[in-house]
């Protein structure tokens, strides 16, 4: 039997908190896959780039394996849903994003061959591009790899 890490919490967490905040739960974050950034823009490309590139760079997914790439997509995607109240469009629509994020890779079932999950998280803040006009956003997916 593996350990199971509900992996959208977590996420859901790391997103939210800032590098101080962090700090008070040192040693929580030990056995866990992840990674934390940064994005900010009028374009939702660019936002899913800097995730894809994140996760990537720090081997939450293996840029080899076209599974893994197309499960933290859909990931990204949904958890974009959530920052964008269902409508993922932010320039087009005269809107900015200043977000960050977290990516979990885990295993959030008890039985083994429901293999691997990975989740996507932002926090952060969605508005006009004018600033003080934008208010808080969060958004949380996971998918299956």
């Amino acid at each position: 039997m593996t350990q199971t890490v509900k992996i959208g919490k977590v996420a859901m967490l790391l997103a939210s908190l800032d590098e101080e905040e962090k700090s008070l739960f040192s040693g929580s974050f030990e056995n866990i896959k992840y990674c934390q950034g940064k994005a900010g823009s009028m374009d939702v490309q660019k936002v899913i780039a800097a995730v894809e590139t994140a996760a990537k760079r720090n081997g939450i997914i293996s840029e080899q394996v076209y599974r893994e790439t197309h499960a933290l997509y859909h990931a990204i995607l949904e958890s974009l849903q959530g920052v964008t109240r269902g409508h993922i469009g932010v320039g087009n629509m005269m809107r900015t994003v200043g977000l960050r994020f977290a990516v979990v890779r885990g295993r959030p079932y008890e039985r083994e061959d429901e293999g691997e999950w990975i989740a996507v998280a932002f926090y952060g803040t969605i508005g006009a591009p004018v600033k003080g006009l934008e208010h808080e956003t969060f958004g949380l997916g996971i998918n299956h790899i």
